[in-house]
C-alpha cells in the first residue's frame, strides 16, 4: 500500500497525532519474530524471546507517553500473554532476564503488587548466587530502582523494600520476601559485604577476554546496587563517592589496556562499562533532585563531562536537554552543543541541538500567544527560526547527516 515505515518514528508529530506503529510494519515485525522462533533453539531462542519482549515493552512505553489508555490496555494484554507463554517453556523457566522483563512490564502497566510478586518469585527461584551472580544483581538492581522511584523523600528509606532487596542480595542465602522492616545489623553486614566485593572486583586481573566481559558486566551491576544501597542508608554523597571510585578505576584500566595490548576484544567493554556507570550516576542525581532539595550543578557537570566522552548516548542527551529547559539562558547550552558537534562525527548532538531549539521556540510561541493582552516579546521569534534552519543546514552538510533520512524529514517538516 505505497510507502509505510516499519516500526515507528516517535520523533515526528503530525498535527495532534504522534506517528505510531503502522499496521503493515507491525505485521512484518511479528512475522519475522514468529519465523525466527521456529528456527532457533536453546540459547539463541531465549535471546530472541528477550528481544521480542523488549520490543513489546517499547510499545507499552510509547502508549504511556502518548497517554492512550485504551490502546495501553490492549497492548498490555497482548504483551503479558506473550511473556507468560515464554516463561511456560522449560528452557526459559529459570531465565532471570525474562523474569526481569516480565516484572518490569507489570510495573509499567501499573500493576505494582503483581510486579512485586513476580520479582519475589524470580528472586526465590534464583538460588543463592548473591553478588557473584550477574543476573541476580541485575534483577535486584531493577527491583530496588523501581521501588526507590515510589519514595516521596529519603526519610525513613532505611526501612524500605528497596533496602530489604539490596540487603538480601549480599546474604547468599535463600530470598525472603519483604515483611515491613529491615534489621539495622543486616544493613551493617551488607555494607561490609558490598565494600569487600567492590574492592575485589576493582583489584581483579581478568584471566581471559570472555571472563573480562562477564566481570565488567557484573561490576556495573555491583556498583549500581552498592551506590543505591548507600544512597538509601547514608545519603547522596556516599553514593556519588562510589560512582567516582568506580569511574576512576575503569578509566585507569581502560588506558592501561590500550598501552599493553593495543586494540582487542576486552577494550571494547571498558568504555561501555564506564558509560553504564555514568548513566547510573546521572539518573540517581536526577531522582534525588526530584524528591529533595539539591543543587543543579553536580548533575550539569556530570552530564557535560559524560557527553564529551560519549556524544552518541541518547539517554544522556535527553537528561541534558531536560535540565537545560529549566535554565533561562540558552547561551551556555548552545556553546556546549557547538563544541561537541565540532569534535565528533556522530549525529546525536546535532539532532538534540535542533530539538532543544525547537522546544525553546515552542515555549516562546506559547508565551506570545497567551491571551493576556499585550505582551512585550523579549525573545525575537525570527531569530530562533533562523537558528534552527542554520542548525539543519550544518547538520545535513556533515558526512553522516547527509545520509540520515530522519534528519531530512525533520528539516522538511520544520520548513512546512
Amino acid at each position: 500500500s505505497g510507502f509505510n515505515s516499519i516500526g515507528h518514528m516517535d520523533t515526528m508529530s503530525r498535527g495532534r497525532h504522534q506517528i505510531g506503529h503502522y499496521k503493515e510494519g507491525e505485521e512484518f515485525i511479528q512475522n519475522v519474530f514468529q519465523v525466527l522462533s521456529q528456527i532457533f533453539t536453546g540459547k539463541e531462542k531465549s535471546n530472541l524471546a528477550i528481544c521480542w519482549l523488549q520490543y513489546e515493552i517499547s510499545k507499552v512505553i510509547q502508549c504511556l507517553q502518548a497517554k492512550k489508555k485504551k490502546k495501553l490496555k490492549a497492548q498490555g494484554r497482548k504483551s503479558k500473554k506473550l511473556a507468560k507463554n515464554f516463561l511456560k517453556t522449560p528452557d526459559n523457566r529459570n531465565n532471570l532476564s525474562l523474569w526481569k522483563l516480565y516484572a518490569y512490564l507489570e510495573w509499567l502497566l501499573g500493576n505494582t503488587d503483581d510486579s512485586r510478586k513476580v520479582f519475589d518469585t524470580a528472586l526465590c527461584t534464583a538460588g543463592t548466587g548473591g553478588l557473584k551472580s550477574a543476573q541476580l544483581c541485575s534483577l535486584s538492581l531493577l527491583y530496588a530502582q523501581l521501588e526507590v522511584e515510589l519514595l516521596e523523600s529519603t526519610e525513613g528509606a532505611v526501612m524500605s523494600r528497596a533496602v530489604h532487596v539490596l540487603t538480601k542480595l549480599t546474604e547468599n542465602g535463600p530470598y525472603v520476601p519483604y515483611s515491613g522492616q529491615v534489621l539495622p545489623v543486616n544493613v551493617l553486614k551488607a555494607r561490609k559485604t558490598y565494600e569487600h566485593a567492590l574492592q575485589d572486583y576493582l583489584s581483579k586481573t581478568p584471566v581471559s577476554d570472555q571472563d573480562q566481559a562477564k566481570d565488567i558486566d557484573q561490576l556495573v551491576n555491583l556498583v549500581g546496587c552498592y551506590a543505591l544501597f548507600q544512597y538509601l542508608t547514608v545519603g547522596i554523597d556516599a553514593a556519588v563517592l562510589i560512582y567516582t571510585q568506580a569511574s576512576e578505576k575503569l578509566e585507569v584500566s581502560g588506558s592501561q589496556k590500550c598501552e599493553n595490548t593495543g586494540e582487542n576484544f576486552g577494550i571494547l567493554n571498558f568504555p561501555t562499562a564506564l558509560e553504564a556507570v555514568t548513566l547510573l550516576h546521572t539518573n540517581l542525581l536526577r531522582l534525588h533532585m526530584k524528591i529533595s532539595v539539591y543543587p543543579l550543578n553536580p548533575l550539569r557537570e556530570a552530564l557535560t563531562e559524560a557527553l564529551k566522552r560519549y556524544p552518541s548516548n541518547q539517554s544522556l542527551w535527553r537528561s541534558y536537554i531536560h535540565i537545560q529547559r529549566k535554565s533561562h539562558s540558552a547561551s551556555k547550552a548552545r556553546r556546549f552543543f557547538d563544541s561537541v558537534t565540532r569534535s565528533t562525527n556522530s549525529l546525536e548532538p546535532w539532532l538534540f541541538a535542533i530539538q532543544a531549539e525547537q522546544m525553546r521556540k515552542k515555549l516562546t510561541e506559547k508565551v506570545q500567544r497567551a491571551d493576556v493582552g499585550e505582551i512585550h516579546c523579549t525573545i525575537p521569534e525570527t531569530g530562533l527560526t533562523n537558528r534552527i534552519v542554520a542548525l539543519f543546514e550544518h547538520a545535513v552538510q556533515s558526512e553522516n547527516g547527509s545520509h540520515c533520512p530522519l534528519l531530512w524529514r525533520m528539516y522538511l517538516n520544520f520548513m512546512v
